[in-house]
């Protein structure tokens, strides 16, 4: 395992913030400073500022229902984030698959990196619904057109629709940042409002807004 990755699953800190502490020297493995990438053995002891860190035995996966206004990130510079919703027993735990600050709903958080990587790569194709508000009617025409496929800066975009007038649900496998809202205005509709309901085999269900459910 790389040497990011380890200490990510660790400590709970995104790759990025492990990479600054390895260039700051805050990592050692086996008692030397580790060069970026290296790997991870089993048998290696982990130090972060002279403490060692060790991947969890037992992982824990929480389901939140996200409030509009809070962010999925650590440091919210200024703003709510989701582990202001947290006891800080679960603040080691990442979200999978983010929501930015203005979108809501099902929002999955674990230290399980398996089960990460199998919601979030792209051979999973796993699939997730959204419920949209837009800002005027989409014209049946423009519902066609997102259905074959938008081209966006980073690439073809294609969501699925059901609905009418205003009100959407949203299904799509792919999960680029702001994708959905990049989709729709790039025909000239703006989203008011849009709420996950479901990702994968997980399901938001009755969940009351900034609830969170332990799974396991």
């Amino acid at each position: 395992m790389r040497i990011n990755k380890y200490i990510a699953l660790a400590t709970g800190m995104s790759r990025r913030s492990a990479d600054a502490a390895i260039a700051a020297g805050r990592i050692q493995i086996n008692g030397a400073t580790p060069k970026p990438g290296q790997q991870v053995e089993t048998s290696d002891v982990v130090t972060l500022d002279n403490s060692v860190i060790t991947l969890p035995v037992n992982t824990t996966t929480l389901l939140l229902n996200k409030p509009v206004g809070y962010v999925c990130s650590r440091d919210g510079q200024g703003s709510k984030t989701v582990y202001d919703l947290l006891p800080e027993t679960l603040h080691k735990l990442k979200p999978v698959g983010r929501l930015d600050k203005d979108s809501s709903g099902l929002l999955l958080m674990t230290n399980d990196g398996s089960l990460a990587n199998t919601l979030t790569h792209p051979r999973y194709a796993k699939e997730k619904r959204y419920e949209v508000t837009l800002d005027k009617a989409l014209d049946e025409s423009d519902r066609k057109k997102i259905e074959q496929g938008i081209m966006l800066e980073d690439g073809t975009s294609t969501l699925k629709l059901t609905g009418d007038s205003t009100h959407w649900t949203v299904t799509m496998t792919e999960g680029r940042n702001r994708q959905v809202r990049r989709t729709f205005a790039a025909l000239g509709y703006n989203v008011r409002n849009l709420h996950r309901t479901a990702f994968g085999d997980y399901q938001l269900g009755t969940l009351g807004i900034a609830k969170y459910e332990i799974l396991n």
